[in-house]
């Protein structure tokens, strides 16, 4: 079954004075000759994006969309419309869309966060920035201290939303931030927590012993490489420590003072250094 606004894997059924006819073995589908590949001959399969003209044809381009049905996607508004605005999918196709789908009102030359579906009533392609419309709040695929992909849809005042694997939502907190951060932008987290009323808190760190012994290393390797001295410690600043190791100074503090219990360093509020024979007496 042909799937619209996604791309297909199709057979080369004939060719017409548009283009060739693609088919499924049950609907056509026509790609129009500056989208067919060189040497593409009738029999063969071809990847297609489809979509649906406003003369209701099925059309495939093998230009490289931005996203598909069923994905959130930060796309650019290039123009307005009746009713709303059309946003740049990367394919001579744009997507509608209408005002009552916009979060905020939406203008040309600007980016959001949006998400792609299909209108029930004739499956032409439509974008929504109303995202909480489209994300599942329940039978999670993910546990506590899980990898996960991120895209950032929004800043509150309380942190950071963020798309989790293209599914659901949650939150970076401000305090779990420690290098600048974008609107659109996708980043590797981690689940923090997933609270009882379904709500799932978001960080850019890994937790548990495996991160700490990463972290061990990395911090042994940096001493060595700096002479044996760095210059944070306790009293370091989140920023600083991040900007240094891109780890959040609880993780940092976790490493550290296990690699003093292993007599490996020593301490300070302001710097951490390799013990040394010296010490040792």
């Amino acid at each position: 079954m042909i799937e619209i606004g996604k791309y297909n894997e199709l057979r080369v059924l004939s060719k017409t004075e548009a283009g060739l006819n693609l088919t499924d073995g049950d609907k056509l589908v026509i790609l129009p000759y500056q989208y067919v590949p060189k040497g593409l001959e009738i029999g063969d399969n071809v990847n297609v994006f489809v979509y649906i003209q406003k003369d209701g044809r099925l059309t495939g381009t093998t230009q490289k969309a931005y996203a598909e049905v069923g994905d959130f996607a930060f796309l650019k508004v290039v123009s307005d419309g009746e009713d709303g605005t059309y946003i740049d999918l990367g394919i001579d196709k744009d997507v509608y869309v209408p005002t009552k789908e916009q979060k905020r009102p939406m203008q040309k030359g600007y980016k959001y966060v949006v998400y792609l579906y299909l209108d029930e009533n004739n499956e032409r392609l439509l974008a929504s920035s109303k995202l909480y419309d489209f994300v599942e709040e329940e039978d999670f695929d993910f546990e506590e201290g899980d990898e996960v992909s991120l895209l950032i849809t929004e800043e509150t005042d309380l942190g950071f939303n963020a798309i989790i694997n293209n599914t659901y939502i949650g939150l970076l907190y401000h305090n779990e931030v420690f290098d600048n951060i974008q609107v659109g932008e996708q980043r590797k987290g981690w689940i923090k927590k997933i609270r009882v009323e379904g709500k799932i808190d978001l960080t850019l760190q890994p937790s548990g012993y495996g991160h700490i012994l990463d972290s061990k290393e990395m911090i042994l390797a940096e001493l060595k490489k700096n002479g044996g001295i760095i210059e944070l410690g306790d009293k370091s600043s989140p920023e600083e420590i991040y900007h240094c190791f891109q780890i959040s100074k609880s993780a940092f503090k976790k490493t550290i003072g296990s690699l003093y219990k292993e007599r490996l360093i020593v301490l300070s509020d302001d710097s951490i250094r390799l013990l040394t024979d010296d010490d040792a007496e």
